[in-house]
């Protein structure tokens, strides 16, 4: 436990911004699997559709710290040939 105030006061930061954390990540993670199932299931529009609602996502995540943004821009770019090669 911490024993200084300006202690606590982190604790609490932390602990919200935590939770703000791992809502956008699990965010990201539900858009990305938007577009592997667009992808599984054949349709080019739906699948480009999927990933133009992806991208602003993944961004945000990266530009808020919640990703690398050089593991974002791998991700984009992987899910953007998948798309192109339907």
């Amino acid at each position: 436990m911490a024993t200084h105030v300006s202690a606590a006061k982190r604790a609490r930061q932390t602990k919200r911004r935590t939770q703000v954390n791992r809502m956008r990540a699990s965010r990201v993670k539900t858009f990305v699997t938007n577009v592997e199932a667009a992808i599984k299931s054949g349709d080019k529009k739906a699948a480009q559709a999927a990933l133009r609602q992806a991208q602003p996502e993944l961004s945000r995540a990266a530009a808020k710290g919640v990703m690398h943004k050089n593991a974002v821009a791998r991700k984009l770019s992987r899910l953007t040939a998948r798309v192109k090669a339907i």
